[in-house]
């Protein structure tokens, strides 16, 4: 079949004038679903910072490429070897498909799936087949996704099945910004009530942290970003306090208000100096947890003695630490029970040929998180 995408051909760094119309809207062609695939109907496709740093080559990945990787959608069609959707299912689209029987997925750990990182790399399916082409040439799929489509082909092991009556422009970010940011904070944090808690970096990670934080019944929320307007943001979704990371005396400042550091601090912008100011916040025998994503060159520079003699944690976070098939549930229960409010963190909703200026605004810090819908 045929279905309109956003192609990538080429790495676009941003310039005066953004990211040059990077994306390329096309027509091309999706095969069916081979054993233990879908195809669904995408019905929304956030822009997330996973996208913009392929497009700006922080991320390699092999080109030309589909992009778009948190999303929602219906399911249209199965392909052999499972019999746990149907047709009209809705669905949210996780970006690290689990095999089920690799060590990592084995031990509860499915962001960590080998043969997912393998075919995620080489722009493949789980299978290590390619569904997509144009004019006869292979398209490279992304993270097992390719949802700024119509129509995706992706792995049953990328799916979640969701509530019919969740909205699925809402739906779509719970398949990387709430998955990556809340999971930061209950799993891989595992902030308990009355809790101190930092975040630095406010994206729709860092944001969707922030209502994570004040659910999980943080004492103090103390959101950190270079942008005023996200700083404003996120007192609207429970933030405590907010400061400015420009500010010189921002990690002193956190250390007042928490008597010397944060249990908790969570970094979500992918940037070395965001993760040393996180670093710089936390308390002696507390918790620094990354979930950003810097080009693959970033190296910290962390004094070891304050590691060991003050009893410091630094852990990553991918993908929230999360078993989607568990917490993508758990968190949409939350939603519809009016304690996570996901739907705050959607700012525009966009038709997929005005992708390229909205990856203009993400590129510039003017967006939170922007949605296609179709």
């Amino acid at each position: 079949m045929r279905t309109r995408a956003a192609i990538l051909d080429e790495v676009r760094s941003s310039g005066p004038s953004g990211l040059a119309g990077a994306l390329r809207i096309a027509d091309i062609d999706l095969d069916p679903p081979g054993p233990g695939e879908v195809l669904i109907r995408v019905a929304a496709a956030g822009l997330c910072h996973s996208d913009l740093s392929v497009i700006n080559g922080d991320r390699p990945r092999p080109l030309p490429m589909a992009l778009g990787h948190e999303a929602s959608g219906v399911v249209q069609e199965l392909g052999s070897g499972f019999q746990d959707l149907s047709i009209g299912d809705h669905v949210a689209l996780t970006f690290m498909p689990s095999c089920g029987a690799c060590l990592p997925c084995a031990e509860g750990r499915p962001a960590l799936c080998e043969p997912g990182a393998a075919a995620n790399t080489i722009g493949a399916l789980l299978s290590g087949a390619r569904r997509l082409s144009e004019n006869g040439q292979p398209l490279h799929h992304h993270l097992g996704c390719s949802a700024f489509a119509e129509y995706a082909v992706v792995s049953r092991r990328s799916l979640v099945r969701i509530p019919r009556d969740l909205p699925l422009d809402v739906a779509a970010l719970f398949g990387c910004a709430v998955l990556t940011g809340v999971g930061a904070i209950v799993n891989t944090a595992g902030v308990r009530p009355g809790q101190s808690v930092a975040i630095v970096g406010l994206g729709g990670v860092g944001l969707a942290a922030v209502l994570a934080a004040y659910a999980a019944g943080a004492a103090q929320v103390i959101a950190i970003d270079l942008l005023d307007e996200k700083l404003s943001r996120a007192s609207n979704l429970g933030a405590t306090h907010t400061i400015s990371a420009a500010d010189p005396d921002a990690a002193s400042q956190v250390r007042d208000l928490t008597n010397g550091g944060c249990d908790h601090a969570v970094e979500t912008a992918g940037a070395v100096q965001a993760l040393a100011l996180a670093f710089e916040v936390t308390r002696r025998g507390g918790t620094t947890v990354t979930a950003g994503l810097p080009p693959p060159a970033s190296a910290l520079s962390v004094n070891v003695v304050r590691l060991v003699a003050e009893e410091r944690v630094l852990k990553g976070s991918y993908m929230g630490a999360c078993v989607p098939t568990r917490d993508i549930p758990r968190y949409i229960a939350l939603h519809q029970a009016g304690r996570l409010p996901v739907q705050k963190l959607l700012d525009r909703r966009i038709a997929l040929d005005d992708i390229n200026d909205a990856f203009d605004r993400l590129a510039s810090g003017a967006a939170m998180r922007q949605v296609v819908m179709f």
